[in-house]
């Protein structure tokens, strides 16, 4: 199989560095057994000349003016970066990545990679997921996907996308045993110590607020939430002091944070709680009241809803652990 690794502008090294190992190691492993090196790996790019980095420089690198056809392409992750701005600048992507996938091309993107697909129109109607820290930005920007943000993989019509960082793994070991075969697959699971009964990525979110607007009224109940969130049951008592209209600052909130205000309250409190369970020996009723909840029932639901998992689960998966050390 030809496949090909987009060196896309703002790429994240370690997602190209992985993708590469991951495939580099499947061909050694089929050599090992007598067999052909499955993958023919190659970099590619909108630039005639591109330098690679340091560890890489023996796989060719063949700009996307020639006429070459491919069976595997990968987007890579983007960079801490301006999504928006970034996928603009490899826009000049988009006709090649059409012109790819019509000729049988199966295209594959690393965690915010999916971003540029989804700029091209290729997601248009299908599964995707990403990130799941850059799901809601996603869910904003491209409406006609059909968003699976807990998912850590997504395939809709030979189009792959995977959740954020390592859920780039379970991706890629997708496709060697489609490719190569279950054994293969487990094979390859086994020396990168990759679990493959992964199935949910929500538990790894960090809510994050997004704050580099200039929207003030947005800003005031941002900063209300974030200091009041524990004593505030709806969204008419945090707008209540606000000058300005319910139906006017929800598109406001909405334009400027990717997300409504009762979702972002409902994710402040549940961020709230994570970092108890994960610090803290607190019981989970005080927990659960610190967050601003009184239903227990609900609090439980809200969280699984949130987190793809119960708050004990969440606790016995990330608390810190206060055993002495010897």
């Amino acid at each position: 199989m030809q496949l090909a690794i987009i060196l896309t502008s703002k790429y994240r090294l370690l997602s190209l560095a992985a993708i590469v190992d991951v495939f580099e190691t499947a061909n050694r492993l089929l050599r090992e057994d007598g067999k052909e090196g499955q993958y023919q790996i190659h970099f590619t790019g909108t630039s005639e000349t591109k330098a690679i980095p340091e560890g890489v420089g023996h796989i060719p690198y063949t700009p996307i003016t020639g006429a070459q056809h491919y069976d595997l392409i990968f987007v890579p992750a983007f960079g801490s970066v301006d999504l928006a701005q970034t996928v603009a600048e490899n826009s000049a992507l988009f006709p090649w990545l059409h012109e790819q996938y019509a000729h049988g091309a199966i295209l594959a993107s690393n965690c915010t990679g999916a971003f540029l697909l989804g700029a091209s129109g290729l997601l248009n109607g299908r599964q995707a997921t990403t990130h799941v820290d850059a799901a809601d930005k996603m869910a904003v920007c491209f409406p006609k996907i059909k968003l699976k943000r807990d998912a850590v993989v997504t395939h809709d019509a030979n189009i792959y996308t995977s959740g954020g960082a390592t859920s780039g793994f379970h991706l890629m070991l997708a496709l060697i045993q489609k490719h190569c075969g279950r054994e293969m697959a487990v094979r390859m699971a086994k020396m990168f110590s990759i679990d493959m009964d992964r199935e949910n990525q929500s538990y790894f979110g960090q809510f994050t607020p997004a704050e580099a607007h200039d929207d003030e009224l947005v800003m005031r109940l941002q900063q209300k939430i974030k200091t009041e969130f524990s004593a505030i049951r709806s969204l008419e008592e945090a707008i209540v002091d606000i000058p300005a209209s319910r139906r006017n600052l929800v598109r406001r909130f909405k334009h400027a944070t990717g997300m409504t205000p009762i979702r972002y309250l409902q994710r402040t409190k549940i961020e709230a709680a994570k970092k108890l369970l994960e610090n803290t020996e607190k019981g989970l009723l005080e927990i659960m009241l610190s967050a601003g909840y009184n239903d227990m029932k609900n609090f439980r639901q809200l969280f699984k809803d949130n987190t793809g998992m119960t708050p004990k689960a969440y606790r016995d998966k990330f608390a810190m652990r206060f055993d002495p050390i010897i």
